[in-house]
């Protein structure tokens, strides 16, 4: 037990540790402020524009130390740029404009699919998939992996937290596998078994978090600024058909690769098909609330794929008859009706409205660095050693841009507000028409995907790295090598299907 002067003397320490983390973003800031004053403001920006871009840095950098909750980070942005009247200089004009992100209908996807995972949580029903499968598929250490793999692509179209989906619901399933076969964490034997299910769980949900809309939180504020920058709306099911030969290409290699590339020392696993089945005995059988949540998603992902398609048509509502929004608010308000949930635990679900928060103001960034012309100028800018080359080689380059440059971003939505908006600036300059919305998605795409690429990439990543299953180099080369497969993948398979795939 620490001594009443150790923690005193550790106090000022993590104090000033926050210190440094506020002072930061505000030196940039400042220096950004005071640049235009002293060397003028760059060529083809008016003064509040700039200043925009020094508020817009501040709150990148601030999300990315995080010196205080990302949410506060970003309404304390949207707070200062609408009091200073940088995007528009009318009162009323410049809150309607701080208030638009909660207006976006895949804010409030993003809210409402995360009160679906609640109800995988509090049924169980997550980790009776999971321990299904694996007592399905867990007599041999392949097929382990394709059980972990598969509990993570079924619970994906419901649970936009890949951190919720598997640092919260595989991995507490997952790790009692290991000791099993005596393979220990931070040991000579983690790699028996132990380090090949952690990466496999990892690759895994990096494939999945991509396959939908509703399987990784930031890809609906990317949507949102897509749409604002490009024009393109894209529903869930083009979103999910848009993937569709990429992930399955790679959610079946996954498993396979890392078995060769990583491979454990135990090939057949035996007993982890007795343990799950003893896993699921102490569950019991199948509750009546289970079987209401599966219908609830069942519903759920029938109405996503027909609901604004002209695949069904309905008599007064036509084949357009109900968003994907309110297909969630739908299922949030059966939820509430059918007892799945109850409205003090959504109230007491501070991730979800976190989430509602941090993507509203994001989503609202990000149009404003659009709106006030920054957008346009970075791309004719950016864009000068580009031209001339060919329009696929172009894509190649800025999608490979987007996916490498997260070497620097410890959040996808903080990559997806700072780095996305700029690039299909870039991408809207340089490429023909015809290839903007195929571009586009490439780039949303890749979000999911490069979370592999080191610790601190995604939300489950360093819930797998301080597992003590997988080493520091290991964990580094893997990324790297997967990272490297999974841009390959996107690239060589999602370019020409995009490019000649109507969706």
């Amino acid at each position: 037990m620490a001594t009443a002067k150790e923690v005193v003397a550790v106090k000022p320490s993590g104090m000033s540790s926050t210190m440094w983390k506020i002072a930061i973003p505000l030196i940039l800031w400042a220096v950004l402020v005071v640049y235009p004053l002293i060397f003028g403001v760059p060529t083809g920006l008016q003064i509040h524009a700039w200043w925009y871009f020094a508020a817009f840095v501040a709150v990148i950098v601030g999300l990315i130390l995080e010196p205080i909750p990302a949410a506060a980070i970003g309404l304390i942005g949207v707070a200062f740029i609408a009091t200073m009247r940088y995007v528009n200089a009318n009162i009323g004009t410049s809150v309607n404009w701080a208030l638009a992100g909660f207006a976006d209908t895949t804010v409030w996807l993003i809210f409402g699919a995360f009160v679906f995972s609640m109800g995988y949580n509090k049924t169980g029903l997550g980790r009776r998939v999971a321990l299904l499968l694996v007592r399905t598929l867990g007599g041999r250490t392949l097929g382990l992996g394709y059980a972990i793999a598969l509990a993570d692509l079924v619970l994906s179209p419901g649970t936009p937290s890949n951190t919720a989906r598997s640092g919260g619901t595989v991995f507490p399933v997952i790790r009692n596998i290991p000791a099993l076969y005596g393979s220990e964490p931070n040991s000579p034997t983690a790699r028996k078994i132990g380090s090949y299910i952690m990466w496999t769980a990892l690759a895994a949900t990096c494939v999945t978090s991509s396959m939908f809309i509703t399987s990784l939180a930031p890809t609906a504020a990317a949507l949102a600024i897509v749409k604002t920058t490009t024009k393109l709306d894209v529903n869930w099911l083009q979103y999910a058909m848009g993937f569709l030969p990429v992930g399955i290409v790679l959610f079946l290699l996954v498993p396979i690769i890392t078995y060769f590339i990583y491979p454990p020392e135990v090939k057949t696993s035996k007993e982890i098909p007795t343990w799950a089945a003893q896993e699921l005995d102490k569950m019991g059988k199948i509750t009546t609330k289970e079987i209401i949540m599966i219908g609830l998603v069942v519903l759920a992902i029938f109405l996503w794929i027909t609901g604004s398609n002209a695949m069904v048509s309905l008599p007064y509502f036509g084949s357009n008859f109900i968003n994907a929004t309110t297909v969630v608010l739908l299922g949030i308000a059966l939820m509430l009706v059918t007892g799945i949930v109850t409205w003090d635990e959504i109230l007491a679900n501070k991730g979800a409205w976190n989430v509602l928060v941090w993507f509203a103001t994001l989503v609202t960034l990000a149009n404003g660095l659009n709106t006030v012309g920054f957008v346009k100028w970075f791309a004719d800018l950016a864009s000068a050693p580009l031209k001339g080359l060919d329009p696929i080689m172009v894509m190649v380059l800025l999608v490979a841009l987007f996916f490498f440059i997260h070497y620097f971003f410890a959040s996808l939505s903080a990559h997806t507000s700072a780095v996305l908006p700029l690039v299909l600036g870039v991408g809207m300059k340089l490429l023909p028409a015809a290839m903007i919305a195929p571009f586009a998605l490439l780039c949303v795409y890749a979000l999911g995907l490069m979370g592999i690429i080191s610790p601190y990439a995604t939300g489950p990543s360093p819930v797998y790295y301080g597992s003590g299953y997988i080493s520091r180099i290991d964990f580094w080369k893997l990324g790297l090598i997967f990272g490297l497969i999974f841009l390959a993948g996107l690239l060589i398979i999602g370019v020409p299907y995009l490019l000649n795939v109507k969706l």
